[in-house]
């Protein structure tokens, strides 16, 4: 009787720790971080994606007393890293530091799309600015009402580069096409860097971007803002007048950068990155450096940052459905 009562006490205590091997484990933030973190970057090195992910993952890096790794993949307009988020293991250790473009662009006019905007969890905003034209300082117009003339005057000859298909400076160019009833060649790259580089070299006449990525060759000489589009001027190019300044309206569009994680992350590893990364906002040299490119400092929570992609994506679908833009 006693030796059977052992037999099964036995037995019930290693039930009890086979059941406890495969339990999954309870994510914690203490446990986050404890080894390296990819911060993938869905765009060729010089994009302004790519400068803000490098500056905060060094801050991150000092937080968290781990290695913050950024990984470039470009191309697909931004498709190709955030599906490698999108499909990655939802522990925190692999990140999208991105915009518009490949969170919400991509995954809704692209037939193909092999991810949706639900795949990737928002965790914080980080910042926004209004996208801006550039070219080479030898093309004919000064800004943009002149290139609107001139594109009109060249059908089809006025090549503008930007990040990729679908990129969301990709889907400004167009906007401004359609508001002023111009034909100027779209012409994609992998990633903002490599179409700047064109543009320098005279191989496009411009390209669409932000002052991100594009204020140091501005300053250079090596490239001329033709106009922002917002409502007001950008203090970093100053003398760069709006589109509606120069009469184009219902041409505005912005960026935002924001970090997100594969759908289905803990949330206590969201809320913990959220938290560290508002705090690197704070940085005194963070905000400067935001403040040399133009770039405004956002923050705030996981949720907020959910409506703002919300609201982007419901844009986008009314665009979609009015035949604004098409689904290819």
């Amino acid at each position: 009787m006693l030796r059977s009562a052992r037999k099964r006490s036995a037995f019930l205590r290693a039930l009890i720790v086979l059941a406890v091997s495969f339990a999954p484990a309870v994510v914690t933030a203490a446990d986050f971080p404890s080894r390296v973190v990819r911060l993938i970057v869905p765009f060729a090195p010089g994009a302004s994606t790519d400068l803000v992910a490098r500056l905060i993952g060094q801050k991150l890096s000092i937080e968290w007393g781990q290695a913050v790794i950024v990984e470039n993949r470009g191309g697909a307009g931004g498709g190709i890293g955030a599906d490698a988020v999108a499909k990655a293991e939802p522990d925190g250790y692999t990140l999208l530091l991105t915009n518009q473009g490949p969170h919400i662009l991509n995954a809704l006019l692209r037939k193909d799309a092999p991810y949706t905007v639900d795949d990737l969890a928002p965790i914080v905003e980080i910042g926004s600015t209004p996208l801006i034209i550039v070219a080479n300082p030898k093309f004919p117009p000064n800004d943009v009402k002149e290139l609107v003339d001139y594109a009109k005057a060249h059908p089809g000859k006025v090549h503008i580069g930007s990040s990729g298909t679908n990129s969301n400076v990709h889907i400004g160019l167009e906007i401004l096409k359609s508001a002023t009833g111009t034909d100027m060649v779209h012409v994609p790259y992998r990633g903002t860097g490599p179409s700047l580089n064109d543009a320098v070299a005279g191989t496009i006449e411009g390209a669409y971007t932000t002052t991100v990525s594009a204020v140091g060759l501005v300053e250079a000489g090596r490239l001329k803002v033709l106009g922002v589009a917002a409502g007001k001027r950008v203090a970093v190019v100053p003398k760069a007048p709006t589109y509606r300044e120069q009469g184009i309206t219902g041409a505005d569009s912005d960026l935002w950068i924001g970090l997100v994680a594969p759908a289905k992350t803990p949330k206590a590893i969201i809320d913990k990155v959220n938290r560290d990364v508002n705090k690197a906002l704070q940085d005194t040299e963070v905000r400067r450096r935001f403040a040399e490119w133009g770039l405004e400092v956002e923050g705030g929570t996981p949720e907020d940052f959910a409506k703002v992609v919300k609201t982007e994506a419901e844009r986008i679908r009314a665009l979609v459905a009015a035949n604004k833009l098409q689904v290819e």
